[in-house]
């Protein structure tokens, strides 16, 4: 189906919108009448530009307070019209949308809106223009679908129709089933957005927090699907009303937006782009360090031992057990410090995966490889960080460990056996784009977001994951976007006895983040323990927590650069700590403030 996405969903000039819906893969834009107010090009540049950008101009918006008002407010809102539609005739729009009225002196007499609606629709058709009645979630008189509908349909005018908005649709609680009782021919126009679900009044709801199809709680798919059942053939449009939207770049904005629509569209089984190829392991995490004795130092205290390094590039190969950590000093290091870069994914089909990439609006990145490296495929997520998809070990597909000199596997002096989890903090404006990355590109599922106490605010978190959890990775977003070293990204490795192996660490020369001595006097109310278990708990750092499936034990190693390690045992529990949180980013505050001064 066409996509179209409304100016006022981007950040920018018209022109950087425009541009950057173009170069999404959007066939059309909503012109939001204040991008066209603030623009120093003319009508006639403006349709020149989506010409030569390629975009239709499928809809100008909004026309507000028009119907059922008295007679002399009336007769000023169609001299009013009558300047629109010749600026639209100049633009070469060919629908409008006239939303529901929230004038004060509108009456509730649904006659008289229809009369109204048709008067407008008379002078709209001499400029050879469409009209889409809207109903406002919170307009005055008019304030639900069916409401509006039956308006249009008494107007009775081919130049009338009505324009359904999954916003004011779902957040009122309506029943999209009745749209079939709509003609298809007679929606004139369909625009979707999502939110999460809140308890707020809907105007501060819609003008704040809306987000793309499948970034929220809203079942958009459900009501595409009653739309599409009427015969409706227009485009599948995005108005989308979002603080952080507003504020981010547009072009990253516009891809994230054309991928949800085509999401939605692999949805309802109007398109078909390649399968879903989930991930079924973690091959490798990758680390960039301009210095590698600090990240050796850590590495070999947990147990790691280097086994490998690579044939034609600065990468050592780290092992114990089945986790497995690339160590790269190359000279992009240098410039961007220790960083989690880039994280290996097992993949059934990796040429399979990366297709399905490309077709979402993820595109395969550039490499250099020499003659005999293996053909990895990898792809950017959100924040930056590559994603490959590899293949272990596996014969019949290339294997990213042919391009490592032999080495033998390290030893458990720790007892870590893999990669539990991997923890990823996002630029603030992709949060929500990162949870829809995750899930449409590589298959995992989504977790509920969850909000943790930091000392200076909230920190937001959604965990993706695979079915079996052999795939978990937790994104976050900080309430101090600065602060590099408390909202770092850390690499959390499963181990069967975090005692042991936090003492192990610590008596091979590992730090181990100190936890304050108030959080074990609380565990101490919360909970029951064995004999000298919390005692061991308050010595080594560890944090305890349980769910309705089984208990979860975890410490941290202070942090190198950009990143630290976690040590979980994980007995049956299958969640990240996230009652634990506040406590571990205040005690990062504080190690980082001892170690500054």
């Amino acid at each position: 189906m066409r996509t179209s996405i409304a100016t006022v969903s981007l950040s920018g000039s018209l022109t950087e919108k425009l541009t950057a819906a173009s170069r999404a893969g959007f066939d059309g834009v909503e012109i939001f009448e204040n991008d066209l107010l603030a623009s120093p090009l003319s009508p006639e540049e403006i349709r020149a530009r989506c010409a030569d950008l390629g975009l239709s101009i499928d809809l100008y918006q909004p026309m507000r307070d028009i119907e059922a008002v008295p007679a002399g407010e009336f007769a000023r809102n169609l001299r009013r019209a009558r300047h629109k539609f010749e600026l639209m005739r100049r633009l070469g729009a060919g629908t409008v949308l006239v939303c529901s009225s929230v004038h004060p002196l509108a009456v509730d007499d649904d006659a008289l809106a229809a009369d109204h609606l048709r008067q407008l629709a008379d002078l709209a058709q001499e400029f050879n223009i469409r009209v889409a009645y809207e109903a406002l979630a919170w307009g005055r008189h008019v304030n639900t679908y069916g409401h509006a509908w039956r308006i249009v349909e008494a107007a009775d005018h081919p130049a009338l129709g009505t324009c359904l908005d999954s916003f004011h649709i779902l957040s009122r609680g309506s029943d999209p089933k009745g749209i079939a009782d709509i003609p298809g021919e007679k929606i004139f126009f369909l625009q979707l957005a999502d939110a999460p679900l809140l308890a707020m009044d809907v105007l501060q709801w819609s003008r704040h927090y809306r987000c793309f199809p499948g970034q929220g709680g809203f079942d958009v798919a459900g009501l595409v699907r009653n739309v599409l059942g009427t015969g409706y053939d227009g485009p599948l449009s995005l108005e989308v009303f979002n603080d952080v939207f507003r504020q981010a770049e547009a072009g990253p904005t516009a891809v994230d937006a054309h991928r949800s629509l085509l999401v939605l569209q692999e949805t309802v089984g109007v398109a078909t782009p390649p399968a879903p190829v989930v991930p079924t392991g973690v091959a490798f995490a990758e680390l960039v360090t301009p210095d590698a004795e600090p990240v050796a130092a850590v590495l070999g205290a947990l147990g790691f031992a280097r086994t490998a390094r690579h044939r034609t590039k600065p990468v050592d190969l780290w092992q114990q057990g089945e986790a497995r950590i690339l160590v790269n000093t190359s000279g992009a290091a240098r410039r961007t410090g220790t960083g989690l870069a880039a994280i290996g994914l097992e993949s059934p089909d990796p040429a399979g995966a990366a297709r399905r990439a490309e077709a979402l609006l993820a595109p395969v990145l550039p490499r250099r490889r020499a003659a005999a490296d293996a053909p990895l495929d990898a792809v950017a997520a959100p924040d930056g960080t590559e994603l490959f998809f590899c293949a272990t070990d596996r014969p019949e597909l290339p294997n990213w460990r042919a391009d490592f000199a032999d080495g033998a596997g390290g030893p458990h002096r720790t007892g870590v056996h893999r990669i539990d989890h991997l923890a990823l903090t996002q630029p603030w404006h992709h949060f929500d784009e990162a949870a829809l990355f995750h899930r449409s590109v590589l298959g995992l599922h989504a977790q509920e977001s969850v909000d943790v106490a930091d000392p200076y605010g909230l920190m937001r978190s959604r965990a993706v994951t695979n079915a079996d959890g052999s795939v978990r990775i937790a994104l976050g977003v900080g309430a101090a976007p600065t602060d590099d070293t408390v909202h770092a990204q850390h690499i959390a490795l499963a181990t069967s006895d975090v005692v042991a192996a936090a003492r192990r660490f610590r008596e091979a020369g590992g730090r181990l983040l100190p936890i304050p001595a108030n959080y074990y006097d609380d565990l101490a109310a919360r909970h029951e323990f064995a004999d000298g278990e919390l005692e061991t708990y308050r010595e080594l750092g560890i944090l305890y927590d349980r769910d309705a499936h089984g208990e979860f034990r975890h410490c941290y190693t202070m942090t190198v650069g950009r990143v630290f390690f976690e040590l979980v045992q994980r007995d049956g529990y299958r969640g990240y700590g996230a009652q634990n949180a506040p406590v571990r980013l205040a005690a990062q505050h504080t190690a980082r403030a001892v170690i500054g001064g």
